[in-house]
């Protein structure tokens, strides 16, 4: 079940980052005194009283002459009121109101969402002469509160949480499906790849990077089997992501990553491999999804070492995501489209699979007998057994009597080991190692 998405918007410098951290209760996104500063890990999960949600820091604006940032303040309010389920609007207890908490009020009285006045850097509890000026806004009560110090921020979130109960996600579908998230830079084909898999023009095509501002969902069904395919904004590298809206799309992306089975990461052929699609690999990773690679528009790319040098290049700088099975196609001609099918199907199994005890166990004997084990001065690591704890991705427990002894190279020997005695092509796979005597 998708949760509901609360943003944060809000001009420069009244405290959105310091807030988030407060509610997250982590330090993920970047805190500075810098206006504009926030371009970087800015979409957190958070609970309250037992009700989870998504919680989005926006930011990435950067600044210009006021005509400019007046615009990119107006761009960030409505995305955030269009996004989002529930808006909290901060604005500064200390400097009181001007002209761009004027110009987001404007907009957020529009809206049909809930949205929450916040008046930050409340510092001192029950002063309340600072909140008059602020009800000129038009958006009912303040709420005042210290990020810094959390004077009201329980109260607050009571209030939210109590919206996003009333909050109607979408229901699931009952029939089963393949959920694909379709990935990648802007400008690499993705919509259409979407296009040629969903047999429609839904998605709008266009050479100009970033046209894709949405998350589309699309269930087809294809020899049997429903998937349902969603096309992303392009992901740039996230210190690019200035303009608010493109910023919403890197928003609805992560959230597309986060509930796929399989992640199909388009990369441009004739660009060949670059860091930001290095990096957009490591964001389906990081959420522990199924992969395929696909090579698209491999019929501009001309001569057999030209093709070859781009095949070597993901073979060493993809490492990571060594698992996933590469695909060279042209979404625009069709050519090699149906391969991607196969390819999915194939992921899919094996990160749903689950491999029997015994057979992991008699694995687990070779590796024994090999002798190769990992050492800390006199602690020799010895595995007793080894058992499939999860699955999508596949999970694995070793039990073992000195779990601190493990090393990140032992680890990708295990896994290495693993994925040649066992068909887990296309997912990753999770290794935890348990201390038993």
């Amino acid at each position: 079940m998708p949760l509901p998405l609360v943003a944060v918007v809000g001009r420069p410098n009244v405290g959105k980052s310091t807030f988030v951290n407060r509610i997250a209760q982590a330090d993920e996104a970047i805190v500075h005194e810098m206006r504009g500063v926030t371009r970087d890990r800015s979409y957190h999960e958070a609970d309250w009283n037992g009700v989870e949600f998504k919680l989005v820091d926006t930011g990435g604006i950067e600044m210009g002459d006021d005509d400019a940032f007046q615009g990119s303040i107006r761009a960030q309010a409505i995305a955030g009121a269009n996004e989002a389920d529930v808006v909290v609007f901060l604005v500064d207890g200390k400097t009181g109101i001007n002209a761009d908490d004027e110009a987001v009020a404007r907009i957020l009285r529009k809206t049909n969402k809930p949205v929450f006045l916040v008046v930050n850097k409340m510092d001192t509890p029950n002063r309340t002469d600072e909140l008059w000026e602020f009800y000129q806004l038009g958006l009912g009560d303040p709420w005042p509160v210290s990020s810094l110090h959390g004077h009201g921020t329980g109260d607050l979130l009571d209030a939210v949480v109590n919206e996003l109960r009333t909050v109607e996600l979408p229901e699931e579908d009952d029939e089963p499906s393949i959920n694909v998230a379709i990935i990648g830079r802007p400008n690499a084909g993705k919509s259409s790849l979407t296009n040629k898999m969903t047999n429609n023009d839904r998605s709008i095509v266009s050479d100009v990077a970033g046209t894709t501002r949405d998350a589309i969902d699309t269930t087809v069904e294809h020899d049997g089997t429903r998937y349902t395919i969603v096309d992303t904004a392009g992901l740039r590298r996230k210190s690019q992501i200035d303009q608010d809206v493109e910023y919403y799309g890197f928003v609805r992306a992560m959230r597309a990553i986060d509930r796929a089975d399989v992640a199909l990461l388009v990369i441009d052929s004739t660009l060949g491999l670059t860091d930001q699609d290095q990096r957009v690999a490591g964001y389906a990773a990081e959420r522990g999804c199924a992969m395929v690679i696909v090579l698209n528009k491999w019929d501009l790319v001309e001569g057999p070492e030209a093709k070859a040098d781009i095949r070597e290049r993901i073979a060493d700088r993809m490492t990571f995501v060594g698992y996933a099975p590469v695909i060279a196609i042209s979404a625009l001609t069709g050519k090699k489209v149906d391969r991607i099918w196969e390819a999915i199907d194939k992921a899919y199994e094996n990160f749903s699979q689950t491999i029997p005890t015994n057979k992991l166990n008699t694995w687990l004997s070779g590796i024994r007998e090999s002798g190769h084990t990992v050492s800390n001065g006199k602690a020799v690591l010895r595995m007793k057994y080894v058992t499939q704890t999860g699955t999508k991705p596949p999970y694995f427990t070793f039990f073992v009597n000195r779990p601190d002894v493990v090393t990140d190279n032992y680890e990708r020997f295990l896994e290495n080991r693993l994925r040649e005695a066992f068909d887990l092509e296309g997912t990753p796979v999770k290794l935890k190692f348990k201390k038993k005597d």
